[in-house]
């Protein structure tokens, strides 16, 4: 296994999942590969005060969302999976049925057809009929679909806790820990 984590961040709210997974992966030994869709570079501008600039430097890789050719475009590419943070209904839809437009999920198409991890913090709500039959779908081709729903049993203090202890919980199934994630222990923890 290697120690490669592909970073999706597409256009959905919540691109703060995405910026801040990238810089609890700073401080551990993940090679990080991001792609970032140009709706995510908006809705980076619009939810935050950093510059795609600032994100990308964040990550040991950078790929153009238009390159086709990128090294994660490929399954010969080695890596232990990917994690989409956040997921739009869009790129979720592409995921599910191999539709991809762009290099986010060609990434997430070939972490799937190689049987690698691939986690999806899809960001929507409320959700139709179309949206859960795509979460399906994709759930049934391999990916595990993650909404960044807050665990209260953990006594979030502030939303950055909330946001480290889904990321944290997320880099769980990877097997990475980030010392993020306040574990549940029974009611005796408290």
């Amino acid at each position: 296994m290697t120690d490669r984590l592909v970073i999706g961040i597409s256009g959905a709210s919540g691109v703060i999942y995405g910026v801040r997974l990238l810089e609890l992966l700073a401080d551990h030994a993940v090679e990080t590969h991001l792609v970032m869709t140009p709706s995510a570079e908006l809705t980076l501008a619009h939810e935050t005060d950093l510059k795609a600039a600032d994100v990308k430097v964040l990550a040991d890789r950078v790929y153009n969302p238009r390159d086709m050719a990128a090294a994660i475009a490929s399954g010969s590419f080695r890596t232990c999976g990917m994690v989409v943070a956040p997921c739009s209904v869009r790129s979720l839809a592409e995921i599910a049925w191999g539709a991809t437009t762009g290099l986010l999920t060609r990434a997430a198409d070939v972490t799937l057809k190689e049987r690698r991890r691939l986690v999806l913090l899809v960001r929507e709500t409320p959700l139709h009929a179309g949206h859960l039959r795509a979460m399906a779908a994709a759930g049934e081709n391999g990916a595990v679909i993650m909404p960044p729903v807050p665990a209260f049993y953990a006594r979030p203090r502030s939303l950055e806790a909330m946001i480290d202890h889904t990321l944290g919980r997320a880099l769980d199934l990877f097997d990475i820990e980030t010392g993020v994630v306040r574990r549940w222990g029974g009611p005796e923890q408290d």
